[in-house]
């Protein structure tokens, strides 16, 4: 997210990039593959499991959750968006 503002401007978001230390309420980078590949994506984790994670990706619609990966920027299947 580094260089997407103006000059200066740094990220608005802190993100926890190590996996073996996610919880829930973290703030995570996560990908989607499909047509999205390559898009940089927002979410919080509402669970975490050990061996995928359920994020919250649109603060204005909470009950949308997405099943992704348990690694350091999770990976959504575009059929979960």
């Amino acid at each position: 997210m580094q260089g997407m503002g103006e000059t200066g401007e740094a990220c608005p978001f802190e993100f926890n990039f190590d996996s073996a230390t996610f919880k829930v309420g973290d703030t995570v980078s996560y990908r989607v593959n499909g047509s999205l590949e390559g898009f940089p994506f927002v979410g919080t984790l509402v669970e975490v499991h050990d061996d995928y994670v359920v994020l919250a990706g649109d603060p204005l619609k909470p009950d949308e959750r997405y099943r992704g990966t348990r690694e350091s920027r999770p990976l959504v299947e575009y059929s979960e968006i």
